[in-house]
């Protein structure tokens, strides 16, 4: 599966999770026989793609952990293992990439610069292991999910290559 094709997926799932939304003003909303009731200073559990869509009208906003010091972190620990991987959860670019967008323009400046400095760290690593080895179960669970796909991608494409230098053996 393509590497778009797949995020769309999870996306998708992503954004019909649950988050805390704390609700700025007294509201009512009725769509297709769903019924959100908010009471200023409420904090509700709504799917993600609802808080999404009150945040941008201003009846709300999302509460969750700052992906700055998120990406930080991450950045630390992939220094800390050398040459080694770290961990990251499955959906954590999904995660980083929706904060993003939902911050201003300086901000978003300093996390892009931030998440590029990551990827870039992590691509060092994936990609000579892809070159070299197959996923293992083990390396699995360290990779978001596009990073898997890439990995699985990088290893075919140079399982491929050296087929088509020594011929298929």
């Amino acid at each position: 599966m393509k590497i778009n094709d797949l995020l769309q997926v999870y996306s998708i799932g992503y954004a019909t999770q649950d988050v805390k939304t704390v609700i700025n003003h007294d509201f009512k909303v009725n769509v297709s026989n769903i019924t959100i009731d908010g009471k200023q200073g409420e904090v509700l559990n709504l799917p993600r793609w609802v808080s999404q869509t009150l945040e941008s009208e201003k009846h709300a906003e999302i509460q969750e952990s700052d992906m700055g010091v998120e990406l930080t972190q991450s950045i630390s620990k992939e220094n800390f293992q050398g040459e080694e991987l770290s961990h990251i959860d499955p959906d954590f670019y999904i995660r980083v990439t929706g904060y993003i967008a939902r911050q201003s323009d300086k901000e978003k400046d300093k996390l892009e610069s931030l998440l590029k400095t990551l990827i870039r760290k992590r691509l060092g690593k994936l990609i000579p292991m892809a070159n070299s080895m197959e996923l293992t179960a083990d390396m699995a669970k360290k990779l978001s999910i596009e990073e898997r796909a890439l990995y699985n991608q990088v290893h075919e494409h140079s399982t491929d290559f050296v087929d088509q230098i020594f011929g298929e053996r």
